[in-house]
């Protein structure tokens, strides 16, 4: 009995550490993305891209995808330069850190402010290099058309 009080101790024990581990790693996550945000309302480019790979991939609402950070970045000046109104705000609903906490899957919804959708869905893919949460891919599904643009 006395050994197996100690083997579910320890197994708590593991579930509560490795929950903690997670729950940093979410908060951090959940930080970056509202920092994002915020860089978007700004409409500063390079707020938005410090969370980027060099190799980071997007997928807007309407299918359109680029590669790149450079280029990802290029596109993001131009829409602010011909949008000057336009703002997007992503909230996650779930965010889940991979078993060797190097990788982690977030998804939520995102709302297009002046755009040519008020929104819908998205996923982003999170890698951390050297202990940083970075961005690798973000894919977002225009699921509420904007009849105004």
């Amino acid at each position: 009995m006395k050994l197996l009080f100690i083997f579910l101790f320890m197994l708590v024990f593991h579930f509560a550490k490795s929950q903690n581990m997670h729950s940093n790693d979410i908060a951090t996550i959940k930080s970056c993305r509202a920092a994002s945000n915020d860089a978007i309302a700004r409409h500063d480019v390079d707020g938005i891209a410090k969370y980027w790979l060099d190799d980071f991939v997007q997928i807007i609402g309407r299918g359109i995808y680029q590669t790149g950070k450079d280029s990802i970045a290029a596109s993001w000046k131009t829409l602010f330069k011909s949008n000057p109104q336009v703002a997007y705000v992503r909230n996650p609903g779930e965010i889940e850190v991979s078993d060797n906490d190097t990788l982690a899957w977030e998804s939520g919804k995102w709302i297009g402010i002046h755009s040519y959708s008020k929104g819908g869905n998205y996923a982003a893919m999170w890698i951390k290099r050297n202990g940083i949460w970075m961005l690798k891919a973000e894919l977002f599904v225009s699921l509420k058309a904007n009849k105004q643009q």
